[in-house]
């Protein structure tokens, strides 16, 4: 277990890296994921490797720039510990195996979306379009997921989200959700299957709805506040992972006789 922690949070420390400058390479920017190495956004010194340990280095230095003292970001340690913390609930979940391999790189994948939507309103399609066809490929080793499942995930997933778009777009004339929310629903449905969707567009809804609430009281901007979906969406699909059994009860009690 405490080697999977570790490489959980390797791959969050890694995902810090991508969740900074893959928006930014998307504006232009000559920064890659993989160049240069990593260095303080302000005075822009390279980071040394002893400086560049997931959670320790951010402790050691007091959370400030060893160059220039500036304040390092809660997001860096954030996504390092989530990560860490998937990683770990995954193995508890689905044991050592191909299917924990998968969905922690299907969890990595989906907790860079979440901050990068979460900062841009951006679903990156070099991330939800890759992952569509990555599912399907893993249902053919998953257990509990066959291609026919992913590939009605997939059809159904961004069809069904196409459609709320389109009808959204007619009735208003304003567009209320982007390609990416449809993409990444996609994707969603190509890891989880068909029968995630109903839970995740349902708990997705009531989430959005609550925070929207909360956004337009503190914005002050009626319904015109806008807020990004997609940590909706993957905050939903994670519960459908790690709380099946109550998921099926809850459905039973609402919706069964």
């Amino acid at each position: 277990m405490p080697a999977v922690l570790v490489l959980g949070a390797v791959v969050g420390s890694f995902l810090n890296v991508v969740i900074l400058r893959l928006p930014a390479r998307m504006e232009g920017s000559d920064e890659t994921i993989a160049w240069p190495a990593s260095r303080c956004p302000q005075c822009r010194t390279a980071i040394r490797w002893y400086d560049n340990i997931p959670l320790l280095s951010f402790v050691l230095l007091g959370r400030r720039c060893r160059a220039c003292g500036t304040q390092i970001s809660w997001r860096y340690p954030l996504v390092e510990a989530a990560m860490a913390g998937l990683a770990l609930a995954l193995l508890l979940r689905l044991g050592p195996g191909v299917d924990w391999l998968i969905y922690f790189i299907f969890s990595a994948a989906l907790l860079a979306i979440f901050f990068i939507d979460l900062d841009h309103q951006l679903i990156p399609d070099v991330i939800s379009l890759p992952g569509i066809v990555l599912g399907f490929a893993a249902s053919f080793a998953l257990s509990g997921i066959s291609w026919p499942d992913a590939g009605l995930g997939i059809l159904l997933g961004g069809g069904t989200f196409f459609l709320v778009a389109q009808g959204y777009y007619l009735l208003t004339g304003r567009e209320g959700m982007g390609g990416g929310d449809i993409k990444l629903l996609a994707m969603l449905g190509a890891f989880l299957g068909w029968q995630s969707l109903p839970f995740i567009i349902l708990a997705s809804s009531v989430l959005g709805l609550v925070v929207g609430i909360g956004a337009m009281i503190r914005q002050g901007k009626g319904g015109r506040s806008v807020i990004p979906f997609g940590p909706f969406l993957i905050t939903a699909a994670w519960l459908w992972i790690f709380f099946p059994a109550q998921i099926e009860l809850l459905f039973e009690l609402l919706f069964l006789p």
